[in-house]
């Protein structure tokens, strides 16, 4: 079993990493959207405890089986406690499950996110940030408020993990399948024949 987080600032490109890197490996994603658009969808609005309780039982669930391993993608506001413990609590879950954990940290400019932040996949893929002028303001506002980026060693530091299992990668002039030829390749995924 493998647990593979994916985390960065807002519109880096995880989910499609994350959809470039299942696409060639066992992999399956789970990308945070895929909680926080049906939660919208039923209630109306964004609903943190619905959607920390739809990820935890997807969480344990899967890692009871057998299945090859998950991608989970977020944003780790490294500036906020609770992000921290809870990287740590699904850390620990899947390493209880005897999963090798990894860390993926994307990384570009603002200005290159708010572009792909207007991204057809990005629309379908996130009902919730088809108002692009408000999901700019939000990604803005948040961006002002929390450092979404970690600072040289902090992950390793923070998680207590060895600097094999991160890799932090500028994805500023990279296309997804670049990027997950070289997730794939630093932690020795299977490869989808």
């Amino acid at each position: 079993m493998k647990l593979l987080f994916i985390f960065g600032a807002h519109a880096a490109g995880k989910m499609t990493v994350g959809q470039a890197v299942s696409r060639i490996t066992p992999l399956k994603l789970f990308h945070n959207h895929m909680t926080i658009e049906p939660v919208i969808e039923l209630f109306g609005a964004y609903n943190g405890a619905v959607t920390e309780r739809l990820r935890q039982v997807v969480f344990e669930e899967f890692a009871k089986t057998d299945n090859y391993g998950l991608i989970f993608t977020f944003i780790w506001a490294f500036d906020v406690s609770y992000d921290t413990e809870y990287v740590r609590w699904l850390t620990q879950l899947y390493q209880d499950a005897g999963a090798q954990v990894d860390y993926v940290e994307l990384i570009c400019p603002q200005d290159v996110r708010l572009i792909r932040n207007r991204t057809e996949n990005r629309l379908k893929e996130k009902a919730s940030k088809r108002d692009v002028a408000l999901s700019e303001a939000r990604m803005l506002s948040s961006e002002s408020r929390h450092r979404c980026n970690s600072e040289p060693g902090e992950v390793c530091e923070k998680l207590g993990v060895a600097p094999e299992r991160y890799l932090r990668i500028d994805n500023t002039d990279l296309s997804p399948e670049e990027v997950a030829e070289m997730i794939v390749s630093h932690f020795g995924y299977d490869i989808i024949e």
